[in-house]
């Protein structure tokens, strides 16, 4: 060979006495039919002693140009001699052994798995085969096999495969053989097809006679033995083989935990529950393994194993078999459907309403019109019997990684889709009605007293309300919490109710001998923010009337004690002295009213008053009619002075849950199974002596459907479905009373449906006691320990998953100890923000304008479920009737703001409280602003579903947030309305300057905005588009620009401006593309915390969310000053909006999943075991759940906004 081809690494001779060697043996390889045998043997004998003693000899054979391999391969695959073969796999083992998967590339990439397969054939027809050949062979195939992607094709094409079967069985005590062959083996199985012909051939019998019990010889061949099986068994007709050795091999685990006492080979035992792992992922191998008592042998090996961490790993595993071999069960429930139903006057024609309402109808007193039949079973499948069809992952969040980066196929590839529509859809005839809701635009002002402005500006009033009577929780005992719906058939005999007090009866009034008069100066609308809270308490007269009282008079004999809810003692008496119900038999006579303390907070919640609250929920309208008030919605919330940093997580606390859970079948009689709440059956109040918690959810925004007491301290909670639907099971919002001081209880909502949540990434519930508000903090704090989201053992139905079966639920758990006796404590999801408290809001609003400020309140429509729908305008007055006052205060640009489309992102209403009370407030800012802008503003557009307590759905059973292509005036009449109020500016030629949609995200840290970019969607997507097609102008980056630079929470690099196919009829993609809105939004609040910034570490709170909703102001202000006719003339701004935009451009290149909303969270020092299926949830099944929140996030496929 010409030594100028032997290219060698930079200083090596290159004269080097091996490629001489090499030159030699390529001459022999040309004349290999004329030459001794032995001249080969010489040479090839000298290169293996070469590469053995010196590493330079290595790096030059597979040196970069180097043609040493190919004369290795050529000398191989043509010399008939035995003893030249053994010396050229020699050297190969030496070359491979040593320097990774570099140099095994250059030899797969020189055919050298071809060569070496073949060779394994001709070596088998020898008779009989040389044992070294073989043993060499597999040795270098083992090394190989793993690096060429295409092995187990070649193998089983040319052969191989039924050669090294053969091998294996002649030889199985042939320990020294039979370990590569196994090796070789573990990689033939890597290919599926390979494995079901291996098992075919006897393969996995054949495994189980070399795997044996505990010993202390030839451990390696057992864990290589082990790894082979298991590579095998991922077949699932190999796993059907195997299945009747479930119980050899839980033996052999057994085996091996009592006798590796020092814990040297935990591989071996992680090898046999690999293999186990595989087997139960079919139906007959979790059968098996029940019959097998492997549920009460793996609880109890992981439990001694839990002490050592080093063991984790076992644990892990065993964790995972045992949770997917756990029974499948129904959730307690007679049905999916909500408890309660909402007839309406039209079903669409599609979709998941559609479904309900076609169901076979069958009689009851609650679902008089879509009733199922007995027959009818919709909380699991007649099949779901853990169906092999749900497929088994060991760790959701490395599905969400591969998910995460395979790429998004929901962005919109249609560029006609991604342009403005050039016309309107609405001629104008038909949307002038509309023009009533804009009469700042024509307003002269020619009739408005300057001199008394308040009187200038009326609102459009809301339709009186019938009255109700409502529940004020002083009686003697908590009364039982039902529905209003007649019963179900089955309950039992109700006693004769506790009188209660009719609030149209009550007088409220301060106390004669208390804080203070009556009269209180207008606090700052801004002092709630910067305030502390003053301890003194006003103490609250409640007087009423029994049914036999006179007016105004508490008749003695049906007078009850003012006790909260719950049995919490109220404080009686001019000196505020603690009085129980015991104490009051004695006071009975003497006393002539019962005071109860409510915390003063007026100059801390200036929008807050609790007599106005109460008025305002008997004008409110709810399914169910509830009567009672919850606690938190009429004390008020001050935000907590302390900041509330994200929960760490403590190692191993899911690990511990869920074995708790796997106790329930080890150890059943431990399992109480105490229905202690029920919305569907009207049961007897308990009478336990105090044993368990009361349960309550039944007022306003409230959702628990059942209270199941597993154990002393532990409660299964279910959620109810949005009303006209089978699902959406996030929002909670309940009452508990009852406990126990000291006591750790633990609280599981069990039917939850999101894959993945924030509670696992350190977000905590909300808790409030009444006792601590009595005592002067009433207030919402992030409470609760050892908290975590996993996927449990509850069947979902096929009904609820969108149509897929073998789903599961997941359970969200918090433990929780309380600290005050007789408390009434309540827990929600997030900060609760009621319908009634908008509408206290909004007239405490009213009362602080200054006349200086335009304020209109409409009522755009009416609900469904018959409450109003605000229309708020918000502006400065101009400042006299001067033609270029009017002139200046007509032409201002429109913002456009809504909130509140989904009732569970409950933080989209405390950001618009901070934006509104803004905008009301005095500060030259606010003044600045309302000159710059008219504001329209719709507070809440989903009023039905927050007063019913859904978290997604209106009561239509939809998402109205995917309404707005084509929303239906009679199903979505908010939607409808709003719509139309944005094509009536559209078509006037005003439309909107910026619009946005408040949100909150349940699987994102941070506050962050969605907008709509054509560029940066088709920068997404492999369309092609000339430069022309994609200008745009840059300005819809602006405002999120600014809010990154002033917002402590908000966060540029969540943003995203990508449209998907998913959000084509969401309220910010279609206000952009049919309005013709550039700076249309979805701002998105977390519902957790902020990983960045100055609250970096901390939970958000309602203080966070309300300055958030001011800072939204404060940068529409200086985005006016931006856009201002002089700004224009300078593009400084838009330059560095440009810069930044391409460099994230490149910063996509690289990283496909830039706008794939995923949660991007590090990972735990334990490895957290979802067991389930990541961005499986259909679109039907929760279309904002997308869910990881929310309205705008498409991970996972479970829509969350």
């Amino acid at each position: 060979m010409n030594k100028h081809k032997m290219i060698t690494e930079k200083g090596v001779p290159s004269n080097s006495r091996v490629l001489m060697l090499f030159g030699q043996l390529e001459k022999l390889n040309r004349e290999s039919m004329l030459v001794d045998p032995e001249i080969a043997r010489q040479i090839t004998a000298k290169i293996l002693h070469l590469i053995q003693t010196q590493e330079k000899t290595r790096k030059e054979i597979v040196s970069k140009g180097s043609s040493g391999m190919e004369v290795i391969l050529a000398t191989l695959e043509n010399t008939q001699d035995l003893q030249s073969i053994l010396n050229i796999l020699y050297i190969l083992n030496e070359l491979l052994t040593v320097g990774g998967g570099r140099r095994i590339g250059v030899f797969v990439s020189k055919g050298g798995t071809g060569i070496l397969l073949q060779l394994v054939i001709s070596a088998s027809k020898e008779s009989p085969p040389s044992e070294e050949v073989m043993l060499q062979l597999h040795s270098v195939l083992a090394k190989v096999g793993p690096k060429d992607r295409k092995f187990g094709v070649k193998a089983r094409l040319n052969g191989a495969l039924n050669v090294t079967v053969n091998l294996l069985k002649q030889n199985l005590q042939n320990y020294k053989l039979l370990l590569p062959c196994l090796l070789v083996l573990q990689v033939y199985s890597s290919n599926t097809v390979n494995a079901v012909s291996l098992g075919k051939n006897g393969v996995v019998e054949l495994m189980f006679k070399i795997i044996g019990p505990y010993s202390k010889k030839n451990n390696s061949l057992l864990k290589v033995s082990l790894d082979t099986l298991g590579a095998l068994l991922k077949s699932k007709t190999n796993a059907q083989r195997a299945v009747v050795h479930v119980p050899v091999l839980l033996y052999i685990y057994q085996d091996w935990h009592r006798n590796d006492t020092r814990h040297r080979h935990i591989l071996i035992r992680k090898g046999i529950l690999g293999c186990l792992k595989n087997i139960t992922n079919i139906k007959l191998g979790r059968k098996a393994f029940i019959d097998a008592d492997g549920m009460r042998i793996l609880y109890n090996t992981s439990t001694e194993c839990l002490p050592v961490r080093t063991l984790d790993p076992l644990i892990n595993t065993s964790s995972l078999i045992m949770r997917k071999c756990f029974p499948k069960n129904r959730l307690p429930l007679p049905t999916i459907k909500s408890v309660f139903h909402h007839q309406l006057l039209r079903v669409p024609a599609e979709g998941p309403v559609a479904q309900l309402y076609n169901q076979p109808l069958g009689r009851g007193p609650i679902y008089q019109f879509y009733t199922k039949p007995p027959w009818v079973d919709d909380v699991v499948d007649e099949s779901d019997n853990n169906e092999d069809a749900e497929a088994e992952n060991d760790m959701e969040n490395e599905v969400e990684e591969k998910d995460h980066h395979a790429g998004n196929d929901d962005i919109e590839t249609d560029i006609n889709k991604l342009r403005p529509k050039e016309t309107h859809s609405r001629p104008f005839e038909e949307l002038k009605i509309y023009e009533r809701f804009f009469m700042e635009l024509s307003e002269d002002f020619q009739v408005f007293n300057f001199d008394n402005p308040k009187k200038g500006v009326t609102a459009t009033p809301a339709a009186p309300k019938s009255q109700r009577p409502i529940i004020v929780p002083t009686t003697q005992a908590l009364p039982p919490k039902n529905p209003t719906a007649a019963p179900l058939q089955g309950e039992c005999p109700h006693p004769a109710p506790v009188p209660a007090l009719d609030l149209d009866t009550i007088n409220i009034t301060k106390d004669q001998d208390g804080c203070g008069d009556h009269t209180h100066s207008q606090p700052h609308p801004g002092a709630g923010l910067e305030q502390e809270l003053v301890q003194g308490l006003e103490r609250v007269a409640l007087d009423g009337a029994g049914p036999q009282g006179g007016g105004g008079g508490v008749n003695k004999h049906n007078r009850q004690p003012p006790i909260l809810a719950g049995g919490v003692a109220a404080r009686l008496g001019g000196e505020g002295e603690e009085m129980l119900v015991e104490d009051w038999a004695e006071e009975e006579e003497s006393s002539e009213e019962g005071v109860l303390h409510v915390p003063d907070t007026a100059l801390l919640l200036p929008l807050h008053d609790p007599d106005l609250y109460v008025e305002m929920v008997k004008s409110t309208s709810s399914v169910p009619q509830f009567s009672e008030v919850a606690y938190p919605d009429y004390f008020g919330h001050v935000a907590p002075t302390s900041r509330e940093h994200i929960l760490e997580r403590v190692y191993g606390v899911q690990r511990t849950k869920i074995f708790q859970d796997i106790e329930r079948l080890i150890h059943p009689n431990d399992i109480l199974d105490k229905v202690v709440y029920d919305l569907d059956i009207q049961s007897c109040p308990v009478v336990d002596g105090g044993e368990s918690l009361k349960f309550n959810s039944q007022f306003e925004s409230g959702n628990l459907r059942k209270a199941v007491q597993v154990r002393k301290f532990e409660y299964d909670l279910v959620l109810n479905s949005d009303i006209n639907s089978n699902h959406y099971h996030q929002w909670f919002y309940f009452e508990v009373s009852g406990m126990r001081v000291g006591a750790s209880y633990r609280f599981n909502i069990i039917n939850c449906e999101k894959s993945n949540s924030q509670f696992n990434y350190g977000m905590q519930v909300l808790m409030y006691s009444v006792q601590e508000a009595i005592s002067g903090r009433p207030r919402w704090v992030r409470t609760g320990t050892d908290i975590c989201y996993y996927k449990n053992h509850f069947s979902r139905s096929s009904m609820a998953a969108g149509g897929q079966k073998g789903k599961s639920y997941y359970t969200m758990t918090f433990s929780m100890t309380f600290n005050h006796k007789d408390d009434v404590c309540y827990f929600a999801y997030h900060y609760p923000y009621t319908y009634s408290t908008l509408k206290m809001h909004l007239q405490k609003l009213e009362a602080l304008r200054t006349p200086q400020t335009y304020l209109r309140e409409d009522v755009l429509c009416e609900t469904l479920g018959g409450n109003s729908c605000p229309l708020l305008t918000i502006t400065a007055m101009p400042e006299s009737t001067n033609n270029d006052q009017i002139c200046q205060f007509r032409n201002r640009p429109l913002v456009f703001l809504s909130s509140r489309v989904h009732p569970g992102e409950t933080n989209a209403s405390w950001v618009m409280k901070g934006t509104l009370e803004f905008l009301m407030g005095s500060s030259p800012l606010a003044h600045s602003l309302r000159e710059a802008y008219i504001f329209k503003i719709v507070p809440m557009l989903n009023p039905d579903g927050v007063v019913n307590g859904n978290h997604r759905c209106s009561l239509s059973g939809e998402d109205l947030n995917r309404q707005w292509q084509n929303p239906s005036p009679e199903l979505h009449p908010t939607i409808y309305h709003t719509k139309s109020l944005l094509q009536y500016l559209a078509a006037i030629q005003r439309a909107p300057l910026v619009f946005c949609d408040y949100h909150g995200h349940s699987r994102k840290k941070n506050v962050f905005m969605y907008g709509c970019s054509l560029k940066e969607t088709v920068w997404e997507t492999n369309i092609s588009a000339t430069s022309c097609e994609l200008h745009e102008d840059l300005g819809y980056r602006t405002l999120p620009k600014i809010l990154s630079q002033m917002a402590p929470a908000f966060s540029m690099a969540s943003c995203s401006f990508v449209v998907e196919r998913s959000k084509e009829a969401t309220a910010r993609v279609v206000v952009w593309r049919e309005i013709g809105v550039q700076r249309s939004y979805t701002m998105e609040s977390t519902l957790c915390g902020c990983d960045q910034g100055k609250y970096k570490g901390l939970q958000i709170g309602t203080r966070e969310l309300e300055e958030m909703g001011a800072q939204f102001c404060v940068a529409l202000l200086r985005l006016k000053g931006l856009t201002s006719p002089l700004k224009l003339r300078n593009h400084a701004h838009l330059l560095d909006v440009e810069s930044e935009l391409m460099e994230t451009r490149c910063k996509v290149s690289s990283t496909p999943s830039t706008y794939l909303l995923e949660d991007e969270e590090a990972s735990f020092m334990e490895e957290v075991d979802y067991s389930a299926e990541s961005g499986d949830e259909p679109n039907t099944a929760d279309p904002h759940d997308n869910h990881l929140s929310d309205p705008e996030s498409n991970n996972h496929r479970d829509s969350l906004t």
